[in-house]
């Protein structure tokens, strides 16, 4: 059994500017999954900039309100709703609430650096 708590968990400044935990990684944690889990966080009244991933994603808002954009497409979201961004998609996320919008990043196959541009 693997259990981590967030709280524990060191913070990083992602290459699109959100606050990012990795929770679960297949090459860094003892686990077998095919995907891995990061919680994400953007400032009231920030942005993340836009950036696109070789791999799915789906994002999980756990808090806030915002405005995600994929390609052309924007959308606004909500505590409670995911949201699948296809692979190599133009894509970045508002904070447009009061409170910071925090999110779960999904990425399967797992994220890598090399993945991102």
């Amino acid at each position: 059994m693997l259990v981590k708590d967030i709280r524990l968990i060191g913070k990083i400044r992602a290459a699109d500017h959100a606050e990012l935990r990795e929770i679960l990684h297949p090459e860094r944690d003892a686990v077998s999954i095919s995907y891995s889990i990061a919680h994400a966080v953007v400032q009231a009244g920030d942005a993340s900039i836009p950036h696109r991933l070789a791999s799915s994603e789906v994002y999980y808002i756990l808090s806030g309100s915002g405005e995600v954009h994929i390609g052309d497409e924007s959308h606004r979201v909500q505590a409670g709703q995911a949201i699948h961004i296809p692979p190599n998609s133009v894509q970045w996320i508002e904070s447009t609430g009061a409170e910071e919008l925090t999110f779960l990043c999904i990425v399967d196959p797992p994220w890598s650096e090399e993945q991102e541009s």
